[in-house]
């Protein structure tokens, strides 16, 4: 399955109530770093099924952004039932944000 694209619409359907756990990619596409993990996130999203993998533009969402207080990108959080579980800063290898699902 492929990642979502969410917005302030979206958000409370697809990350806080979904049955799943969620990974959640803050990104803005001046972003270098956040270019640097595109692939790795688009891997992820079609290899596991148990799993949502979604992305939020900062620099369109800039609601969700200061809500989550997005300081620096790429941030990357993991929702289990609504609730933050994970979350990192940066360009993160493939293993690493695998890792932060397991937490």
């Amino acid at each position: 399955m492929a990642y979502i694209n969410v917005n302030k619409h979206n958000f409370q359907e697809e990350v806080l109530q979904s049955d799943r756990p969620v990974l959640v990619d803050f990104w803005a596409s001046w972003c270098g770093p956040c270019r640097m993990v595109i692939p790795l996130i688009e891997e992820i999203a079609e290899e596991r099924e148990d799993i949502k993998v979604v992305k939020i533009n900062v620099d369109e969402e800039q609601e969700l952004a200061m809500q989550y207080q997005i300081m620096s990108i790429p941030t990357l959080m993991v929702f289990k039932n609504g609730e933050i579980t994970a979350q990192a800063l940066g360009a993160l290898p493939k293993n690493q944000i695998l890792d932060l699902l397991e937490g």
